[in-house]
This record gives structure tokens, C-alpha cells and sequence, in this order.
């Protein structure tokens, strides 16, 4: 199967989320599944091609944007350690810059012009290349409107008239809300198609993620829970009844991992390794890290810890209201890596100044940290209001860390209560979005960690498979039942 993935993001070469590893541990699944993946993705600035080895492919892309035409030019190279081709769309006049969607957190004034020119030009491109795509296969509303273009436009070229369309939504919260002026004349649709109750209008303006939904062959989110969620007004974000109409082709797929990075035996971003079979080996990283950051003497106090972004949608204002109990009762000691609203960044530089001996804070983002982290730790928190998949809970569990949840969305798809009667379960779940609820929560798991069941729930939560194989298999799936459609 020949399959052309559109996206913003695809790690190592640009990244803000989680949405870049799926989009790589996905296309690498499906070459060694024998399929034919290609990944289209913006040049942006701080991609350093020439020492990734993309080449110039020497061909010109003349790209529809409105009434007129548009520029770019193609490198190819493959994804580094890997044999899946990617093709880098050089365009620096929407691409040129540091930041992927904006920059001090302000968002670029052209991110409708510069996302319809990517969901434009990956058509002129697989033209240009002879590559003849089964599965368009976009992600988030920065491509959606690949899935009109196909539809409306291009699935009337021979070249594509077999190919069909699935969108993945990642997180229904960010929908690329635009002014019509700024969309629908760039996308060639004109103003004439933009009127009350169209596919393209929702609320006066334009919404790329709805176009995704309307268009698109197979819509997929990233975990079966969140798929039934969204269906709902609470978390439909404005877009529920446009969803309830796309139901029969809305599905969920559970995310996956590239346990060839995430893995603790093998991980050479750790400084030591360890298995289910080598717990004593965490202990000694938990201590390291440590004393690396400056904490002494609370090797067996529990090390609870955060990766995340820093926004109200990962239950920071829930865990605001209890930390500092926990710190002044001397409970655990807490870690955090992230970023995000300025607010909770202060708060969390405020803990740091208060409490320097029992917290470590990393405001920003260093992956290597962050394994290590996953690694020493004894918990990690989850505490969100609502989360499409997660994968910091995947992450965790493979190292042995012991997720404290809130069963929502992907969340609750992973993760299972710990009980200490029949040793089952892989973590720590509560219910309601409630402090109360969560403290629970936190005090069971500090509770198992001075029991003789902690290394069972450890090896529990490690046995777990979320391989990103087996997401990859459940795409391909969904690829078939979206070319059926198509034929019919």
C-alpha cells in the first residue's frame, strides 16, 4: 500500500507534541510491514538538512493557491536511522522560521495560508514524484484540508482517482479557527461555498478541523475512549453534532510506542540500564538522579513526577490546590519537566524557591531529561481533565514508573487499577475531576510503595504492550475499510 502521510510534525526533524513521534513510529511500522510510506512535511528553518543528507530533488512545484499560482521546490532524504523517504517542502516564505506555528507565544498571522499551502502542495508533489498514493492519511487541522482538496478537487485526476482519505484527529481542542476572508479564497473554494450550515462555515468563520471531519473518507482519534467522548457535548468542543454525523466512519485507534527508543535496557540516554529482571538497577538511577539534582538523603522517599505541557487540560489546577501539602508533610518528592501558561510555570518556580530540597523543576523541554526522569521515578502524575491518548503514561510504564490517572480518553485505555489483593493492574486511576478523588489516588500509590507489592506493580505496568506495531497494523485496517468506501 502506498501511503502519503501530511503532517505539521514528525520527530526527530520538527516536533511540539506527541503528534510528531506518532507520526514517525507509524510510517516506520508500515516499511517494515512491507507498505510504502512517504511523509511530507514543511522545511522549516531549524531543520539542518544538509547534515541529515536531504538532497534537492530538482523539481518545481507550481501550487493553486485561489485565482493564482504558488511556488516550492522538494529535498529528499529518510527519516534519520530509518528507510522511510521524506520529502521536506521548501517554501521560505511560510516555512522559513524558527518556530513551527508561532513564536513567543503568538501565532503566526499566515497559518491559514501556510497550512492550505501544505494540504495543497503534497497533491503537486506526488505527482511530481510518480507516486501514487491508496491512503492520504492527514493529521491534526493544520492538513485537514487536504481531505477537500481530495474530494473536491483531485479525486477527479486519474492519478488519484483510487485514492482515498483519512484524517486523524489528535486533539479536538485545537481546531484552526479562521476568518473565511483568510481561507476560502486561498483554497480556491471561493466565498460562494461559505453560507450557513456549509461544510466550511461553523460559527461566521472557518474551521479546518470540522473540514476534516466533513471530507474526509475515515475519520480516526488516537484512542477508542476518546473516539466515544468527543461524540458528547462536554467534550465535543463545539463539534459533536458534526461528529455524530460522521459516527459510521469515526473510529478510535490507541496510540503506540517505539519501544526500539523507549526502553529501558536499551535507553543510552540513561546512565543506567535496567529491566523487570533488574529492578535494583532503578534504584540506583532513582538515586543518581538525585543526586545529580542537588537531593539528598531521600532515596526511599517516593520521587513523584510531571512531563507535560503546562495548560488546565492536564489537570494543573487540581494538583495546585494539593502539592503543597504533600511537600510540607514531607510525602514524596516531586520532579516536573514542562512548559506552557505562564501562570503555572510561576507556580512551579515559586516550589522550587520554597521547597529546593524535596522538588526539582525544568522549565522547557530536554528529552534526555525526560528519560531520565521516566526512569527514576517512582509515579508520574496524569491528573487530566480530558487527554485524547497520552503516551507519557506509555512511556512511563515501560520503565516501571507507576502512572496515577484519570480515566479519560487514552488514559483510560491503558491504564488499570493496582490491586494489592490479586497483584493486578499497571497504575493508579481515579474517576471524578476532583481533588478529593485525586488525593485518593496519590495515597493509594504512596501506600503500595511502602508494601511488598511495589516490584509486582512495577512489572505489571512493564509486561504492558502498547507497540507501536500494533497501531500501525489497526491503521492499515482502517485504510482498507476507507478504500472500500471509495470503490463503492
Amino acid at each position: 500500500m502506498n501511503i502519503l502521510t501530511v503532517a505539521f510534525e514528525c520527530v526527530p526533524l520538527a516536533k511540539s507534541g506527541g503528534l510528531a513521534d506518532v507520526v514517525a513510529a507509524l510510517s516506520i511500522e508500515w516499511k517494515k510491514q512491507g507498505h510504502n510510506p512517504i511523509i511530507i512535511l514543511p522545511k522549516f528553518y531549524f531543520i539542518d538538512a544538509d547534515n541529515l543528507g536531504f538532497k534537492p530533488t530538482n523539481h518545481t512545484l507550481v501550487v493553486p493557491m485561489g485565482h493564482w499560482n504558488e511556488y516550492a521546490t522538494l529535498l529528499h532524504g529518510k527519516l534519520p536511522g530509518t528507510d522511510v523517504d521524506v520529502y521536506l517542502l521548501e517554501h521560505n516564505e511560510y516555512y522559513g522560521r524558527d518556530g513551527l506555528y508561532g513564536m513567543d507565544g503568538k501565532d503566526f498571522l499566515d497559518n491559514p495560508r501556510r497550512f492550505l499551502f501544505l494540504s495543497r502542495a503534497i497533491f503537486e508533489a506526488a505527482k511530481t514524484l510518480n507516486f501514487k498514493p491508496d491512503i492520504i492519511h492527514s493529521h491534526d487541522f493544520h492538513t485537514a484540508y487536504s481531505q477537500a482538496f481530495l474530494k473536491c478537487y483531485y479525486r477527479n485526476v486519474p492519478f488519484f482517482s483510487k485514492t482515498a482519505g483519512v484524517f486523524t484527529i489528535h486533539n479536538l481542542a485545537y481546531q484552526g479557527r479562521f476568518a473565511p476572508e483568510s481561507t476560502m479564497l486561498y483554497s480556491g473554494f471561493g466565498m460562494q461555498e461559505f453560507y450557513q450550515g456549509s461544510w466550511h462555515e461553523y460559527h461566521g468563520g472557518t474551521n479546518y478541523m470540522k473540514i476534516g471531519i466533513m471530507f474526509a473518507d475515515k475519520i480516526t482519534t488516537v484512542s477508542p475512549t476518546y473516539s466515544n467522548e468527543i461524540r458528547s457535548e462536554y467534550f465535543g468542543e463545539g463539534l459533536h453534532n458534526a461528529l455524530n454525523y460522521r459516527a459510521g466512519d469515526l473510529i478510535g485507534i490507541l496510540n503506540g510506542v517505539d519501544y526500539s527508543i523507549w526502553n529501558p535496557a536499551t535507553d543510552k540516554t540513561i546512565s543506567i540500564n535496567y529491566d523487570k529482571n533488574n529492578l535494583d538497577n532503578k534504584q540506583k538511577l532513582k538515586s543518581k538522579f538525585l543526586k545529580d539534582n542537588g537531593i539528598v538523603g531521600r532515596d526511599n522517599i517516593p520521587l513523584i513526577a510531571m512531563v507535560s505541557r503546562m495548560t488546565e487540560q492536564k489537570g494543573f489546577d487540581l494538583l495546585i490546590r494539593i502539592l503543597e501539602d504533600y511537600l510540607w508533610n514531607n510525602k514524596f518528592t516531586f520532579a516536573i519537566i514542562g512548559s506552557g501558561d505562564i501562570h503555572y510555570q510561576n507556580y512551579f518556580n515559586y516550589i522550587k524557591n520554597k521547597y529546593p530540597n524535596i522538588s526539582i523543576v525544568y522549565i522547557g523541554y530536554n528529552e534526555a531529561l525526560a528519560h531520565s526522569l521516566y526512569g527514576a521515578s517512582d509515579f508520574l502524575l496524569i491528573p487530566s481533565r480530558f487527554e485524547p491518548c497520552g503516551l507519557t503514561q506509555m512511556y512511563a510504564m515501560k520503565y516501571g514508573t507507576l502512572p496515577i490517572v484519570r480515566a479519560t480518553g487514552g488514559l483510560a485505555d491503558t491504564v488499570r487499577e493496582f490491586s494489592s489483593f490479586d497483584n493486578s493492574g499497571n497504575g493508579f486511576v481515579f474517576w471524578n475531576y476532583n481533588t478529593d478523588d485525586f488525593s485518593f489516588a496519590i495515597n493509594r500509590a504512596l501506600s503500595v510503595y511502602y508494601s511488598d507489592s511495589i516490584n509486582k506493580a512495577r512489572i505489571n505496568a512493564m509486561n504492558t504492550d502498547f507497540s507501536s506495531k500494533k497501531s500501525a497494523e489497526k491503521y492499515i485496517e482502517c485504510f482498507h475499510w476507507a478504500l472500500e468506501k471509495n470503490v463503492n
